[in-house]
């Protein structure tokens, strides 16, 4: 796969809904009804964080789920690609991006959205053919007045910020012309998941779904 496919790939995805749920899930009992949950609430594309011993097993859940789109996120290494690819990963996030994690990529056939937090990297992958790019984390690093003023002298970038993302402000983010969607935790609550209220984190998603951009 080519950084520009992947990136076409990533533009595709990041088009199914203003927002992409980040998840971090302990348990992969709890996976399919989550993903069940923010489906039904109109956000389609979800992204598994690699931060808890279940994740490859959640991939594994959330991958049977109709309507899905599912990814990892959290990818740091190259057996991280391979594992993800193996559980049902369908496309990956990563915090950041080195030449050996979009080596591995590229050759997995794993459509990734690699992190940047500067212009310069932002370049980097640009240079590449990574046209399509998370700005991580996005309100430590300035929230959508940072990735505003990266807009201007790089237009052909386009966003997916994460980090800091919540209800409140993502609107702001939106509203800029080089953001595809944010990606934010908050539209599953872990009290929810603990408490299996599936209602509840589909009423959220639904609210979360409704963002204009």
């Amino acid at each position: 796969m080519t950084p520009q496919d992947a990136s076409q790939a990533a533009a595709d995805i990041c088009a199914l809904a203003p927002v992409v749920p980040v998840l971090v899930v302990e348990k992969a009992d709890t996976a399919e009804e989550l993903a069940k949950a923010l489906v039904a609430g109109g956000l389609p594309a979800l992204e598994v964080t690699l931060r808890t011993p279940a994740a490859l097993d959640v991939i594994r859940e959330m991958a049977k789920v109709d309507g899905g789109v599912v990814g990892a996120g959290t990818l740091l290494t190259p057996k991280d690609v391979e594992n993800a690819k193996a559980a049902g990963a369908t496309f990956g996030v990563s915090p950041g991006a080195t030449d050996k994690l979009l080596d591995a990529c590229e050759a997995n056939d794993l459509p990734l959205l690699p992190g940047i937090a500067t212009s310069s990297e932002a370049m980097r992958l640009l240079e590449r053919g990574y046209w399509v790019q998370k700005f991580f984390p996005a309100e430590a690093n300035g929230g959508a007045a940072a990735l505003k003023g990266i807009g201007g002298p790089i237009p052909q970038v386009k966003f997916c910020p994460t980090g800091g993302v919540s209800l409140k402000n993502a609107p702001d983010y939106l509203s800029l012309s080089n953001t595809l969607c944010v990606g934010g935790s908050w539209v599953a609550p872990k009290n929810l998941i603990d408490a299996g209220d599936w209602v509840g984190i589909t009423a959220i998603a639904a609210e979360a779904a409704k963002l204009t951009r």
